[in-house]
């Protein structure tokens, strides 16, 4: 369970309320003229945790007049709502809750105003049905004439062909088939003295491994049944390193060779770097080599005729940065075991950036699990939006910067900056609702546990 909240320029007087777990922990961590707030559900009754404050634009004449006595005219000014109803209530209408998955969105912090909301709904509107149409097979890059539809990963029935469709659950249940005789032994390595697979080693690059990278992350259990590796990079040492780390378990690593054309210079390499360790290890790599990429690429068509032990297909119209629901993110991860949020995020991006990326994005997630989160969204984000040119030509050079860390180790790390330094940017902070599964919970002393302190970070 997660829940996901942002932070906008606030006054230099405000002071958080905490719980009083969090008071044990450390000092105010945020820019002096910025405002956390609470992302944990309130207790029945206890609003003290919203009693914070919001900056909202108003019109000039509503806040005061200048030295002369004369209205300053068509300006805006930002000025902070403190009451603890009025917080209360915008809290209620903009917390967007899915209870299934466990998943709460809070942008009640973030200043927009009601006007800000209006005036963004034809923006919106079009969205909505740009999205429409790319669901129904549209252009989307006009560049290389493809459709975009990873969304089809996730929901095959809203491809706009049934031969798309039936691809896309074709390899769903062959990639399903695969991981499960992988884990279960029923597929086994040749020379291997287990009798099994017992590590993978994921060679790709850019989209093609960050994604896998962050699922392994966040998502692996404690003792997955295959432990996972990643080559993601053109360095001889750090090849050497993560080779040398197999050690004999290279008789049973499976290699996963990820590349969407089948011919990217970084991947080629690692893949060259591999065979030559198995060579070198009188190893067969054809029989633990598994290729992910475009059918009749050269990477599928060194697959075919060397016999490898699993060739699973790209499909041109998922880019690498969105293709972790694609057999990219899907293998690696079975092997190792108010209504609309995207819009939400959406708005209160738009609004924090002017539109045009003007701030930075810092993504602090609450959780050693979510180490990844911002890196894949750094690519995932900064690769889609970062463009020089509209799709009408015009020159717009804008995009979204996206950086961050582990929130409370970087308490103690580049926070520093964003307390004092250039108010150049805005927080998107994450909090994991449930520190522990249920049943094993356990207390420091009476009431309070290491998630109690994680939280008391956050808030402070």
């Amino acid at each position: 369970m997660a829940s996901i909240s942002g932070i906008c320029s606030s006054s230099p007087t405000l002071k958080p309320r905490l719980r009083p777990a969090a008071a044990l922990t450390t000092a105010s961590l945020l820019r002096k003229d910025s405002v956390s707030f609470p992302t944990a559900r309130p207790r029945p009754g206890d609003r003290s945790l919203f009693a914070q404050s919001v900056a909202r634009e108003i019109k000039a004449e509503l806040a005061k007049a200048d030295g002369d006595g004369a209205l300053i005219k068509d300006e805006k000014k930002k000025v902070l709502e403190k009451d603890p109803r009025a917080l209360w209530r915008r809290y209620v209408d903009w917390l967007y809750q899915h209870k299934e998955l466990g998943l709460y969105l809070d942008v009640s912090r973030v200043g927009f105003t009601d006007e800000f909301v209006a005036e963004m709904e034809p923006r919106f509107q079009a969205a909505f049905k740009a999205m429409e149409e790319l669901e129904k097979g549209a252009i989307a890059n006009p560049d290389e004439g493809r459709m975009v539809g990873h969304y089809w990963l996730r929901d095959p029935k809203r491809a706009p062909k049934p031969v798309l469709t039936v691809q896309i659950e074709n390899t769903l249940e062959a990639l399903l088939k695969f991981s499960g005789d992988v884990v279960s032994g029923k597929i086994k390595p040749p020379a291997s003295p287990e009798g099994r697979f017992t590590q993978v080693l994921s060679v790709g690059i850019g989209g093609s491994a960050l994604g896998p990278q962050f699922v392994a992350e966040a998502l692996a259990p404690d003792v997955p049944p295959l432990k996972i590796r990643f080559i993601d990079n053109t360095d001889p040492a750090g090849i050497d390193h993560q080779i040398a780390q197999l050690g004999e378990e290279l008789a049973s690593t499976l290699v996963i060779v990820i590349s969407k054309s089948g011919g990217t210079p970084e991947t080629r390499n690692g893949l060259l770097e591999v065979q030559k360790a198995f060579r070198e290890a009188g190893l067969n790599f054809a029989k633990q080599g598994v290729a992910i990429t475009q059918e009749n690429s050269l990477l599928d068509n060194t697959a075919r005729i060397e016999g490898w032990l699993a060739r699973f297909p790209m499909f041109d119209w998922v880019g690498g940065r969105t293709s972790e629901m694609s057999a990219v993110g899907l293998l690696p991860a079975a092997l190792q075991v108010k209504n609309n949020p995207a819009a939400l995020l959406a708005l209160c991006w738009y609004w924090a950036t002017d539109g045009l990326g003007s701030k930075d994005m810092v993504v602090l997630p609450y959780k050693d699990s979510l180490l990844l989160f911002s890196r894949y969204l750094q690519q995932l984000v900064m690769e889609s939006i970062g463009k020089e040119f509209d799709l009408d030509g015009n020159r717009v050079n804008q995009g979204l910067t996206v950086y961050g860390n582990k929130g409370s180790t970087d308490q103690h790390a580049y926070i520093q900056q964003l307390r004092d330094g250039v108010h150049n940017f805005f927080v998107t902070f994450i909090e994991v609702l449930r520190d522990r599964p249920p049943g094993h919970d356990w207390e420091l002393e009476p009431g309070v546990t290491c998630g109690d302190y994680l939280f008391g970070m956050l808030q402070l």
